[in-house]
C-alpha cells in the first residue's frame, strides 16, 4: 500500500505540475509578461512537487526529509538539467555574460542555504539576505527591453545587463509559445496546484513508510529518492531545451529552479512552521549543492558552455554525492 501511494502520488503530482506549467504560461502571456518572467513562472510551477513534498514533511516533523528534498533536488537539477543535457545534446553553448548574470545570484543563494543549514543564520535572515540579490534579478528580468536601457546605472552596466537578459529572452521566446489564457486556465491552474499538493502528501507518506521498512535514513530518503522523483519535470524540459540549442534557457531554468526551491520551499516555510534542529547529513547535502553549483558554473564560464566532458564531470559528481550520502 505504501508503494502504491508513493508511485501513484509521484505520477499524479508530476502530471499535474506539467498542467500547472502550461496554464501559468498562458496566464503570463495574457498579461504580457516578458519571456524571462514566463521562464521563472514555469520554473516555479515545475518546482511545485518538491516544494509541496518538502512542506508536507516539515509539517509532520520530518525536518531532514524536507531539507533533503529541496537541496537534494537542487543537486539533482544541476546533474540532470546541465550535466545530462550536455551529454545528450553534445554541447550547451553559453555566453559568459549569461553565466555571470545567472551565476552570481545562484551562488549567493546556495551560500545562504549553507549558512542557514549550518545554524549561522536564522530563516528570516537567510531569506532577507537572499532577496538582496534575487529581487533586483527579478526586477531586471521583468522590465521591458526599452526600460532596461534606462536603468540608473553606468552605461556599460546597462548594456551588459540588457544583453544578458535579452539573450535568455530570445531563446525562451523561441521555446515557449503560449497562447493568451483565460479564466478557464486560471481555474485549471488552481485545480492542478491542489492536485500537486494532495498527491505530494500521499507521495511523502508512502516514501516515509517505505524508507522506514527498508532502513533508509531520512536524509537519503529526502535528498536522493524524493529529490530525484520530484525533479523529473524539470529534467525532461531541460533536455528538450538543450537538444534544441537553447543553452541560455536551459541554464536559466536550472538556476531559477534551485533559487525558488530555497526561497519558496526552504526559507518561507521555516519562518512560518519552524525548522528545528537538522542533522549533519542535511549540511552535507547543502555543501554539495553549493559546491556543485560552483563547479557547474565554473565549467560553463571557462568553456563558454558545457560539452560532453563537462557534463560527464557534473553527472559523475552527482553519482559520488549519492554514494557518499548513502554510505554515511
Amino acid at each position: 500500500m505504501a508503494a502504491f501511494f508513493f508511485i501513484f502520488g509521484a505520477v499524479l503530482s508530476l502530471g499535474a505540475s506539467v498542467l500547472l506549467v502550461t496554464r501559468l504560461e498562458r496566464l503570463g502571456a495574457r498579461f504580457g509578461a516578458p519571456e524571462a518572467m514566463l521562464g521563472i513562472a514555469a520554473a516555479l510551477a515545475a518546482d511545485s512537487p518538491e516544494i509541496a513534498t518538502a512542506i508536507t514533511a516539515l509539517a509532520r516533523g520530518q525536518r531532514d526529509v524536507s531539507v533533503g528534498v529541496l537541496l537534494g533536488s537542487n543537486v539533482f537539477n544541476l546533474a540532470a538539467l546541465l550535466g545530462l543535457s550536455a551529454l545528450v545534446a553534445g554541447r550547451i553553448a553559453l555566453h559568459r555574460r549569461v553565466v555571470a548574470f545567472e551565476g552570481v545570484v545562484a551562488l549567493w543563494v546556495a551560500l545562504m542555504a549553507v549558512l542557514w543549514v549550518a545554524g549561522w543564520l536564522t530563516p528570516a535572515a537567510g531569506l532577507g539576505l537572499t532577496l538582496v540579490l534575487f529581487v533586483p534579478y527579478l526586477f531586471v528580468s521583468a522590465l521591458p527591453p526599452a526600460r532596461r536601457r534606462g536603468l540608473p546605472l553606468p552605461p556599460s552596466w546597462r548594456s551588459w545587463l540588457a544583453a544578458a537578459v535579452r539573450e535568455e529572452e530570445l531563446e525562451l521566446w523561441s521555446a515557449i509559445h503560449p497562447r493568451a489564457g483565460s479564466w478557464k486556465d486560471g481555474a485549471a491552474a488552481v485545480v492542478a496546484l491542489a492536485v500537486v499538493v494532495g498527491a505530494s502528501v500521499a507521495m511523502e507518506r508512502g516514501a516515509t513508510t517505505l524508507g522506514a521498512k527498508f532502513g533508509l535514513s531520512s536524509i537519503v530518503l529526502g535528498g536522493v529518492v524524493l529529490a530525484a522523483t520530484t525533479s523529473l519535470p524539470n529534467a525532461v524540459a531541460a533536455v528538450y531545451l538543450a537538444s534544441r540549442g537553447r543553452g541560455s534557457a536551459t541554464l536559466a531554468e536550472a538556476m531559477n529552479s534551485n533559487t525558488l526551491n530555497v526561497v519558496v520551499g526552504l526559507f518561507v516555510p521555516a519562518i512560518v512552521i519552524g525548522a528545528g534542529t537538522l542533522s549533519g547529513g542535511a549540511l552535507t547535502v547543502a555543501w554539495w549543492y553549493a559546491g556543485l553549483t560552483l563547479v557547474a558554473l565554473g565549467l560553463a564560464f571557462r568553456g563558454r558552455g558545457l560539452d560532453r566532458r563537462a557534463g560527464g564531470v557534473i553527472v559523475g559528481l552527482y553519482v559520488a554525492f549519492v554514494v557518499l550520502l548513502t554510505i554515511s
